[in-house]
């Protein structure tokens, strides 16, 4: 982090920012996105599986989206399949199905694999055209088709589900909360204080929110163990609750640097050299969706 002085009137203010000449590695990006990779999980990677449902929702499109139509090209491939089956074993592809044959059939009209899969995809989506239909002289059939409507009915629900809570999922809604590029050092009723503004542009209210700030650097015990992300709370508000916002207009954040602030001891030219990030979170309820 370095720091700038600008000059307003008769005050100056110290500005902290990132050095423009090279790019830092951030612990959380400006889109929220927090650059922490796991590693060396081994067998653990199989809690995923037991939580298959969030493990969907948290992939990313591209791979939501094929599984999606993989898992619904594999399930109908394999219930035509079925039908198929059924027809081929009772000999309903060896005849042409006449009423003058005296063969009954399972499934009026399934010649074939593709009739199969058509009937299959219009007893599935509740089409039915009538052309094809399940005689009462069938009960495979009428056992194949009650497992059809269970497994559809299934199928449907977790994937549709995973896929309207990831359509329906807040976080494009942070995109349109505003921070201010730099965090400024300056005297604020006779109180050195660090300050942020921050902005709603929508017109939609965020409902209950509420400001927290994380310090993050590395710090070392006084028995000598290293934390290398020691987070910190920085208080801008919570006693006189103040960090509940009613972001109607752009509000400036504020944390007073007093005796119990982690900023305290530091000088101007010390933060010039100490690394440190400060994460700022913006909780609240969507209005318009109450997510």
């Amino acid at each position: 982090m370095s720091v700038v002085r600008r000059k307003f009137g008769d005050d100056y203010q110290a500005v902290v920012a990132a050095p423009s000449h090279r790019k830092r590695q951030r612990f959380v990006d400006k889109n929220g996105r927090c650059n922490v990779q796991h590693g060396n999980l081994g067998s653990e990677n199989s809690r995923y599986l037991s939580d298959l449902f969030t493990t969907l929702v948290d992939l990313k499109w591209r791979w939501n989206l094929l599984i999606f139509l993989l898992t619904y090209t594999v399930a109908w491939l394999v219930m035509a399949s079925m039908w198929w089956g059924i027809a081929y074993l009772r000999g309903d592809l060896d005849i042409h199905q006449s009423p003058s044959s005296g063969h009954n059939p399972c499934v009026a009209n399934v010649y074939n694999f593709p009739s199969a899969f058509l009937f299959f995809i219009e007893t599935e989506a509740t089409i039915g055209y009538g052309h094809r239909y399940i005689t009462e002289r069938c009960p495979e059939g009428i056992v194949l088709f009650l497992f059809q409507s269970l497994l559809g009915s299934v199928v449907d629900a977790f994937l549709i589900g995973c896929m309207f809570i990831k359509m329906s999922q807040p976080k494009k809604r942070a995109e349109t909360l505003m921070f201010s590029r730099a965090a400024v050092i300056s005297q604020r009723d006779g109180k050195l204080c660090l300050m942020f503004r921050v902005g709603n542009l929508r017109n939609s209210h965020m409902v209950s929110a509420q400001i927290r700030c994380k310090l993050i650097k590395s710090r070392q015990t006084p028995e000598g163990e290293f934390l290398p992300l020691d987070q910190c709370e920085l208080d801008v508000g919570f006693g006189t609750g103040a960090d509940q916002l009613f972001l109607v207009s752009p509000l400036t954040i504020c944390h007073e640097i007093s005796d119990k602030s982690p900023f305290f001891a530091l000088s101007q030219r010390s933060l010039r050299s100490e690394q440190f990030e400060i994460v700022v979170i913006l909780e609240g309820i969507v209005e318009t969706t109450g997510k």
